[in-house]
């Protein structure tokens, strides 16, 4: 039963290990990669529902009866390339902060923040 279900498991482990990096670690670049491999077992959740049991390609044939819809791997195709861009702009944005804050530690930030308010407020 549970071995037809195999890439249900997979989903849920690469769900909790991308959620787990994004919650458990400072550092920026690693919470980018959190968040990928997050995305990614959502891609594979995605194409896992969209999957027919013996459904064929879309096209007209004889003797095929059953027929697979492209529509959710169109969509995941899509979702990568945006998937793709945001991850460039949050890397690109990690390296701006980087070059303003000389960090890409979460907590090192939020100090320079506090202590850049601090200054200001007096």
């Amino acid at each position: 039963m549970f071995l037809g279900l195999y890439n249900y498991w997979i989903v849920v482990l690469l769900m909790m290990i991308g959620f787990y990096i994004v919650i458990a670690h400072g550092n920026l670049i690693k919470k980018l990669v959190g968040l990928t491999i997050f995305q990614t077992s959502v891609f594979i959740f995605y194409i896992s529902m969209g999957n027919v049991d013996s459904g064929s390609a879309p096209i007209l044939a004889e003797g095929v009866a059953r027929y697979s819809n492209p529509l959710p791997h169109v969509l995941i195709l899509t979702a990568i390339v945006v998937g793709i861009a945001t991850t460039a702009l949050g890397l690109a944005l990690v390296v701006r902060i980087k070059e303003s804050y000389g960090s890409i530690e979460e907590d090192e930030i939020q100090i320079q923040d506090q202590l850049t308010e601090d200054k200001t407020s007096c």
